[in-house]
This record gives structure tokens, sequence and C-alpha cells, in this order.
């Protein structure tokens, strides 16, 4: 089964949140481990994090797709900022130990100036001191859409950032529709080149989870705005791609289009009747006509 979701909020703790994801339909989801602007996480309950363990293993969910605080850069040019990243990254880290086996992915960060090539060794400095043997907890490298001074815009850098990182074993990507269109990658006019350029550069094994996300902006626009499936630039005929390739089919795909509940709700179900074949042009209608509802 197709392992799509989106994100969820956390108020009320995991078992909240799997309530949450099985209303839409979900079969995965998403959540920020604290505040999306940063600060404290809260402490997490052993209980609770096994009950969501339960609904998962009930319902045939895949594996989630924490994502940490927008405010987490491994390279910033303050020291501060990093010692705030290095700390959440380890508290995060370990709270995920409660639902083993899942993903936690991040935006590399910005390098503010100080270039992408000390950008991408102070990342792999970060990771290296925050990754232990044996965790069962991946992370995942955010493909990124290029905008200002954020590493990650190509595969190359995400590339270097493994190739330093020291467990790369416990290191994979989660690839972005819309930034790695943004980037300037056609995944909408060659999913097929697109992911043999990521297979040449990274490895298609790295290859973990994907946003779909369609894009106000054409190719190579840098700027990353969400667009919600098929009002965009990449259009429907480019999930449906997604959802059908073997490559990338069985990954858990992660909704953040500008929506509310009934709207995920409804792409949720749209991308499941594409993965079963539907007709492209007549699942675009019935989701406009379920979004018009």
């Amino acid at each position: 089964m197709l392992a799509v979701g989106c994100h969820i909020s956390s108020s009320g703790g995991f078992e909240a949140m799997g309530k949450r994801a099985l209303a839409l339909g979900a079969t995965t989801f998403a959540y920020f481990t604290r505040n999306p602007r940063g600060g404290a996480a809260k402490a997490a309950d052993p209980e609770d994090a096994a009950s969501l363990r339960k609904i998962m293993a009930e319902n045939g969910f895949g594996r989630l797709v924490a994502h940490a605080p927008y405010t987490l850069n491994l390279c910033s040019a303050k020291p501060d900022v990093r010692l705030f990243a290095r700390r959440a990254l380890a508290e995060d880290l370990q709270t995920m130990e409660l639902i083993p086996g899942n993903y936690y992915n991040f935006h590399p960060g910005s390098h503010v100036g100080q270039g992408a090539d000390e950008g991408i060794r102070l990342i792999a400095e970060g990771l290296n001191e925050a990754l232990e043997p044996g965790q069962s907890t991946y992370v995942l490298l955010e493909t990124m859409a290029g905008k200002g001074t954020e590493v990650g815009r190509t595969f190359e850098e995400l590339a270097r950032i493994i190739e330093l990182t020291e467990h790369d074993e416990l290191i994979g990507v989660c690839l972005d529709t819309c930034h790695v269109s943004d980037a300037g990658y056609d995944v909408s006019a060659s999913l097929d080149g697109v992911l043999q350029e990521f297979d040449r550069v990274i490895g298609l094994s790295r290859l973990k989870a994907l946003h779909l996300n369609d894009s106000k902006n054409p190719v190579g626009a840098h700027k990353d705005r969400h667009e919600r499936l098929g009002l965009g630039h990449l259009g429907l005929g480019c999930f449906s791609a997604i959802v059908r390739d073997k490559r990338t089919r069985d990954l858990p795909m992660i909704l953040e289009t500008p929506n509310e509940a009934a709207g995920y709700a409804a792409e949720i179900a749209a991308l499941r009747a594409l993965a079963d074949g539907a007709d492209t042009e007549e699942t675009m209608a019935r989701l406009a006509h379920e979004r018009d509802e």
C-alpha cells in the first residue's frame, strides 16, 4: 500500500498524531519534533509512543518522516546558533528512538556568507557529533531550492556532506519535488532523468523519502513556494509518474502543500488513485471538485 501522508500537528502527543493521520486516510506522516521556530522540546512519554507504534503496526504504516525545526542550522556563522542546532539534533534523535526505525529529516542549513565548502564541513561536523552507531533512526538531508545561501541545492553538495560523515550508513536523502524543480532539476519533464542523475551522484539507495509539492515557480527559480498538487508548474502528471515508478513508489511520501485537513485528505486519495492506474485528467477533475466543496 502506498505510504502517503502529510504534516500532522504534534499537539496531544504521539497517539493523537496517529489518530489524526488515520482520519485523513494517511499511512505515514511528518511532524515537527519541536516548535518549527525552535525552542525546547516537550518531554516524550514512552507509553504514548508505544500507542503510536501499535496504531502504525495495525494499519500498515510506512516509516514516519519527522522534521527538525526550521531554525536548526548546523552551518550558521553564529556559534550560538550552531550550538542550538547540535543540541537539538542530539535531543531529537534520542527521542526518536521511542519510535524506532523511522526518519529524521532536516534542512542542511545556510552558510550565510561563509561559502558552501565551509557550510558542508560544518554540517558534517555536526552530524559526526550527533550520530551514534547502532541508532535505529536514519537522518535525512533534504534537497533544497537554492534560495539565498542554502546548502543542499545540488546533489553534489549533498554527496559531499555524506562523504564527510563518519557514520554515513545512517544518512539518507529526502527529495522535495518543489525544491529540486526550483533548484533546476526538471522533475516534471523527466523524472527518469532526475533519478538517474541522483543515482549517479549520490546513489538511489540513499533516497529514503519524498516531499510531494507542486511549485508556484518554473524550473530553476530558486524561490521555494509550494503549491497544491496539479495547480503549479509541475502538474499532476509528475506525481502520477512518481507514485507509479518502481524507484519511488515504495518510499514514504509527505505532502507539504498549502492545504487544510480536507485538502490533504483529497490529495492523499488522489495519489492512491493514480498509483492504482487512474487517468490523470479524470483524477485532476475529481480533485478540483473535492477542493471546491
